[in-house]
């Protein structure tokens, strides 16, 4: 497997990669996530040997105080293979002088929270609430 930091995306395999974890909000419009990865501080992809891509994570951040990790996602076919503990792993590695290491996740009352929040945990993440903070967002609208 090779994690490498990319800049340029292809939408095809942009719609596959989100497209099997079911983030249809992201599907809808695969120019937009293309130019939003574009736009992110930094991106890095898995991609097996044949250079098909198994996984992504990306960042916002001011690369100072905070890092905003904002999606980190496998391949439904390549979950359970160690590619998302490699790609935050290297997310916590190059941000560590960062105060703030941030991501949000769905609820673990929601189908994928459970497993999202035990993924995240095993990885040495807590939440907010555990260090005396909190969180807050504007609603996000409907489909």
């Amino acid at each position: 497997m090779i994690i490498a930091q990319e800049t340029s995306f292809d939408e095809a395999e942009l719609s596959a990669l989100y497209g099997s974890v079911g983030w249809e909000v992201w599907t809808r419009d695969t120019t937009r996530v293309r130019r939003a990865l574009a736009n992110s501080h930094t991106v890095l992809t898995a991609r097996d040997d044949n250079g098909r891509l198994l996984g992504l994570g990306r960042t916002v951040s001011d690369d100072e105080f905070v890092c905003y990790v904002q999606e980190l996602l496998v391949t439904a076919d390549a979950q359970g293979q160690g590619i998302g503990r490699r790609l935050l792993d290297r997310l916590k590695d190059r941000y560590a002088h960062c105060r703030y290491f941030i991501l949000s996740t769905d609820h673990p009352s929601t189908p994928d929270g459970a497993a999202n929040h035990a993924f995240y945990r095993r990885l040495g993440l807590i939440e907010h609430h555990e260090q005396g903070l909190s969180a807050f967002g504007r609603p996000i609208p409907g489909p």
